[in-house]
């Protein structure tokens, strides 16, 4: 896409209307509802519509810098809850449900070999011998049926109910850990490594502080973009990311003051400044900013000194998560040459994190914004 596209004009309002990309489906969330449309495995759409106990928030939690922390915490349980509705919705269920079938019957089929082998026949004979035991015990039963002694006629069915929450929690608790792992510890240990390597990367004062911060900082931003484009590469993360850009178009259209029909959105750019994508940029370029005042060394043990500016890392985060939420909803509401440096970064990882949506996807954006887009305005900022 030409940059002529990626800059079209500027848009009649700005809207604090936006959205998330799920499993087969997009989420839309406005000042006062959320709604979601979703893709059943047969085509079907499905859209559901909440209201937001966010939009009754009140006091201090409004209070810059404390309504991005208090925004992020909302955002990801409204996202996350929203991600395991569509992955019922989706047939997600089904398909992980289906996998554990065909898990017990390989696992039942090498038992039966082990079995059939032992007893020096074929599998085909030792199933010929059960199904003719399991008759004669049929059998038995009807004749003389006890509480007791009685087979049971039902096969239990398997639990799955809380499977999804299961493999879900599990899924957040790991990425938590993960994003921990390479986002905190290993961009310090390879600072570490490299005072190893040039020992004169390592001392103390403001010099040493700023070589530090920088040195993380772009390690954490490189492996931001080869997570992304690696993700990327897989089938199912792509159809998300083609979501992602249905999402983003819609809402450019919105903001053009067009109306919301296929033809409409698909002439947008895929590129907003307003996104998740420019959020977690901008946290990772004032974190480098926060990090210029955090001494370079806090301990002299090396892996102790890992630790520690962990530690302070994480208890740094809801201050950088503030900074970063102000900033990009500043990017958003306004457009001059401040913001469009400050977006520029998250702008390019969208060429990575979003992708062209085909008809369909489009249609589930504009069903889920058309639910929430307000009767009295008060989405615009």
């Amino acid at each position: 896409m030409s940059n002529k596209k990626e800059n079209a004009s500027c848009p009649l309002k700005k809207t604090s209307i936006g959205g998330q990309a799920l499993l087969e489906g997009i989420m839309m969330r406005g000042p006062k509802k959320s709604a979601m449309a979703v893709r059943r495995p047969d085509g079907e759409m499905v859209v559901e519509v909440s209201d937001l106990k966010s939009a009754d928030r009140k006091g201090f939690l409004k209070w810059p810098v404390v309504r991005g922390v208090v925004g992020f915490v909302d955002s990801m349980t409204v996202g996350y809850q929203a991600m395991m509705r569509s992955a019922e919705l989706s047939g997600l269920d089904e398909a992980i449900e289906e996998e554990e079938r065909e898990k017990a019957a390989k696992k039942t089929a090498k038992e039966q070999a082990k079995k059939a082998k032992k007893l020096g026949i074929t599998v085909e004979e030792l199933a010929a011998q059960e199904a003719a035991e399991k008759e004669t015990e049929a059998e038995t039963s009807a004749e003389a049926p006890t509480e007791e002694s009685a087979p049971a006629v039902k096969e239990e069915k398997k639990d799955t109910s809380g499977m999804m929450t299961g493999i879900m929690v599990v899924a957040l608790i790991l990425g938590l850990g993960l994003a921990m792992l390479l986002f905190k510890v290993l961009p310090e240990s390879i600072y570490e490594l490299l005072t190893w390597a040039i020992p004169s990367l390592e001392g103390e004062g403001y010099w040493f502080n700023l070589i530090r911060a920088a040195i993380t900082g772009v390690v954490k931003i490189a492996i931001m973009v080869a997570y992304m484009a690696a993700v990327a590469l897989m089938k199912d993360i792509k159809r998300t990311f083609m979501y992602h850009g249905a999402e983003h178009k819609t809402i450019f259209c919105y903001e053009q003051g067009l109306e919301l029909t296929v033809e409409n959105v698909r002439r947008q750019s895929r590129f907003h400044p307003r996104c998740g994508t420019s959020f977690l940029i901008l946290m990772l370029l004032v974190s480098i900013v926060i990090n210029m005042f955090i001494p370079a060394t806090l301990v002299d043990h090396k892996i102790l000194n890992i630790i520690a500016r962990t530690g302070i890392g994480l208890l740094t985060l809801p201050f950088i998560m503030g900074i970063g939420y102000e900033l990009i909803r500043f990017a958003g509401r306004h457009d001059n040459l401040f913001t469009r440096i400050i977006s520029a970064p998250g702008v390019w990882l969208q060429h990575i994190t979003t992708k062209e949506p085909d008809d369909s996807m489009i249609e589930c954006a504009i069903a889920a914004v058309k639910e929430v887009i307000p009767e009295d305005g008060s989405d615009n900022w």
